[in-house]
Formats: C-alpha cells, sequence, structure tokens
C-alpha cells in the first residue's frame, strides 16, 4: 500500500462539496489541512483522481495527488492519524 496526501483547490462558490468529502471518508482518507488530505490504499494516483472526478471534483476546480515519501509537519489536523498512513 502507498500513502498519498490529496491538496485541492475548490473553486464553485456556493457548490456543497459534501459527496467529494463524503468519498475520501469512504476511502479512508484523514483531513490533515484544511484543502489536505491523506490516504493509504493499494491504487495508483491515477486511479485516485478518476475516482475523485467523479465523486464532486469538477472542471473549475484543482486537484493534485502526491505520493508520501519523506515529510515533516507542523500543527497539522489529524497528525497522530497521518504518522500512521504515511508509516
Amino acid at each position: 500500500m502507498k500513502a498519498y496526501t490529496i491538496s485541492y483547490d475548490l473553486d464553485r462558490p456556493g457548490q456543497n462539496y459534501t459527496r467529494l468529502f463524503a468519498r475520501l471518508q469512504q476511502l479512508g482518507a484523514v483531513r490533515v489541512l484544511l484543502s489536505q488530505w491523506a490516504v493509504k490504499t493499494t491504487w495508483s494516483a491515477v486511479q485516485l483522481r478518476n475516482d475523485l472526478r467523479q465523486h464532486g471534483i469538477d472542471g473549475n476546480d484543482r486537484l493534485l495527488i502526491t505520493q508520501v515519501t519523506d515529510w515533516a509537519a507542523y500543527n497539522m489536523m489529524a497528525a497522530d492519524e497521518f504518522k500512521q498512513i504515511a508509516a
């Protein structure tokens, strides 16, 4: 399994992104920053991107999925959960 961070800019004011957030939680992701989640999965970054585009990311949004290989953090949300994912 690989650890990834999922970063996004959601650019549609007033749009309801609960579907996207629910999908991230369904995948086992944890929110580590306001616009970034982390997940451990057997999927590739491309598979994650394609799945999230079907579950709430639209053409106005921006999305970056990066495999975690080396990291450092400060005052991160869900720090303990991220440490488990990145281990």
